[in-house]
């Protein structure tokens, strides 16, 4: 049980505000946490009381100890929104060790250089073919046309996923990814449907890969691997769920939030153009201005100190990355877009500690290619209309940015 904590700093506004982010207006609440109290107490919420942690030495500071601050299904989970006993959804990200790095080894091999510089080429090309399709001075939805068509695509590589069916990705992508305060049984009815369709479907593809000699690919290491070749079916389910949102979500709010970065600051590709040198440093630091996952959540298992306050057992702790990639005391100007930051490979966009992205290695070359296809072509993606933001305080992004391509 949670304690109370009436003696507690208590914050100003509660930032799990699904309409800080829809409206763009999480800025200035942020900094003042940051300013004020970057260990702050939220006492209510639509998700029950937790504590924010809103600094980056601070976020650095509890990843850096998963033995008090559990990611672990049973005690929470990794968002805001509680995990549900009668809702099994068991992911390696929510286990804490030895089971998270048993798993972790697993899938590790799929995303290490050397497979890096085997898929450059795909990527390259998959890229290319598609910007082929993009028309000049018409409006389109980046978002539907370009962000999620090269992450799903990723997606379908990885996993030998049929092509035709990526709209299934998608969709199971969203539905795995919704934090809400929604948990009605209507909801919760057709996120289990959901769930259990993927499911299914990936059960075949994994007795698929079983019948055949082990290969290198990620579905086959699974399948034949000691530590995940006999998951139960609600593991299976989560760690399926991980690996399409981890591999999609995060790179697809990269990609559209870089769109929006250089509306913000044409000079940038201008810098890019000059220097090209620095691509590689831009994809890094729109990881860091983007910040595409807005927080990940621990639990504390034992009563520990911190920053001046008490953090009970049984508390939720709240690490908001997006503030935290934000914060004055490390990254100077922090709210400008800057390919030529120095420090920008210090965000934590990917976390931090044991529980890193798995995947950052790839999602940090599609966002290279990516940036360097916008180059090659010349071209400035304008705004064309409203662009509507993520309705979620987990993932942090657009679903739609309707916009024309127009030479530069």
């Amino acid at each position: 049980m949670a304690s109370t904590g009436l003696d507690r700093p208590l914050a100003h506004c509660d930032v799990s505000d699904t309409a800080l982010y829809v409206e763009d207006r999480w800025h200035e609440p942020f900094a003042r946490l940051r300013r004020e109290m970057p260990l702050a107490w939220h006492p209510d919420s639509p998700y029950g009381p937790y504590w924010s942690v809103s600094t980056h030495a601070l976020v650095q500071q509890v990843e850096a100890l998963p033995e008090v601050f559990s990611s672990a299904t049973e005690h929470g989970g990794i968002t805001i929104l509680d995990s549900r006993r009668d809702l099994p959804f068991e992911n390696f990200i929510a286990m804490d060790r030895p089971r998270h790095t048993e798993q972790r080894r697993v899938v590790q091999p799929s995303f290490n250089p050397s497979e890096m510089q085997r898929r450059e080429g795909d990527i390259r090309r998959r890229v290319s073919a598609l910007f082929d399709t993009l028309p000049m001075n018409e409006t389109i939805d980046w978002v539907e046309r370009v962000s999620i068509p090269i992450t799903i695509g990723m997606i379908c590589v990885l996993f030998d996923f049929p092509w035709e069916e990526r709209h299934d990705l998608k969709r199971w992508s969203d539905w795995a990814s919704e934090v809400s305060p929604d948990q009605s049984e209507e909801r919760i009815a057709r996120w289990s449907e959901q769930m259990m369709q993927m499911l299914l479907r990936f059960d075949r593809l994994l007795e698929d890969k079983r019948a055949a000699p082990p290969s290198d690919d990620l579905m086959s290491r699974i399948i034949h691997s000691e530590a995940m070749g006999a998951m139960p079916a609600a593991e299976r389910m989560g760690n399926i769920a991980l690996l399409i949102v981890g591999g999609n979500d995060t790179t697809r709010n990269s990609m559209s939030g870089l769109i929006d970065a250089l509306h913000r600051f044409p000079d940038q590709l201008d810098r890019l153009h000059d220097d090209p040198s620095l691509i590689e440093n831009a994809a890094s630091e729109i990881i860091r201005w983007q910040s595409p996952v807005t927080h990940m959540r621990r639990t504390a298992v034992t009563d520990h100190g911190i920053a001046g306050q008490t953090i009970r057992k049984g508390d939720k702790v709240v690490l908001w990355y997006l503030s935290a990639n934000r914060d004055e005391a490390l990254f100077a100007e922090p709210d400008r877009f800057d390919v030529a930051r120095e420090n920008a490979r210090r965000h934590i966009g990917f976390g931090f500690g044991i529980h890193r992205c798995v995947g950052a290695r790839l999602a940090e070359l599609q966002l290279r290619v990516y940036i360097e296809e916008i180059l090659r072509r010349n071209i400035r993606i304008e705004p064309a209309g409203a662009w509507q933001r993520m309705p979620s305080p987990f993932l942090h992004g657009f679903t739609h940015m309707p916009v024309r391509i127009v030479p530069r």
